[in-house]
């Protein structure tokens, strides 16, 4: 498995999400999710503008393999998704932690992200 970027904080369920500089949350799954589906063949991204509560599904990944919802790690309102992967799923599968983003949250509560595993902790979570 590649290295975990030290700058994120993930749910159990293998999501990611990184504070910006602007305040806003980048969401996306780990390197170990996208591993685990396969080859990604669709994505259903959320809506730009829609609320997500923390623990809800956001965003559904497809690969030949299964279908696997997306987490909202923190609540917040969607401002951003990543359009690209309508044409390129496999975006994610080659590039998790960079241009496979799914979306961009402006978050109720930052302190959320405090709840969330650290990447040590997460990393653990993958020995078990």
């Amino acid at each position: 498995m590649s290295d975990i970027p030290g700058d994120l904080k993930f749910l159990s369920s293998h999501e990611w999400a990184r504070l910006e500089d602007n305040g806003q949350v980048t969401v996306g799954i780990s390197e170990h999710a996208q591993a685990a589906l396969g080859d990604l063949v669709y994505v259903e991204l959320p809506e730009v503008g829609s609320h997500l509560s923390k623990g809800n599904a956001a965003a559904v990944v497809e690969s030949v393999k299964a279908a696997s919802d997306v987490y909202a790690p923190i609540s917040g309102t969607v401002v951003s998704v990543n359009e690209a992967l309508n044409d390129a799923p496999e975006t994610i599968n080659s590039d998790a932690y960079g241009d496979g983003w799914i979306f961009v949250l402006k978050p109720d509560d930052v302190a959320e992200l405090d709840e969330l595993l650290t990447p040590d902790d997460y990393a653990e979570t993958l020995e078990d």
